[in-house]
């Protein structure tokens, strides 16, 4: 038992996000925009797509095409 809770609290801090160094939920938000059926867009949306997310913490935007 104690060796889960160590393991829980390495993984734990091991997905703790540094401060300024965002590398690993920017790979989750690009991740989780793909599965969505989206794209990462550096600008904006085109004009026949909508926002569904964000794919990074420096403003890029997950864009799909409208229903």
């Amino acid at each position: 038992m104690r060796i889960r809770c160590l393991l829980f609290a390495l993984l734990f801090l091991f997905l703790l996000p540094v401060p300024g160094n965002g590398r690993i939920i920017n790979k989750l938000q690009k991740y989780y925009c793909k599965i969505r059926s989206g794209r990462c867009a550096v600008l904006g949306c085109l004009p026949k797509e909508e926002q569904i997310g964000r794919c990074s913490l420096s403003g890029r935007k997950c864009c799909r095409k409208k229903k």
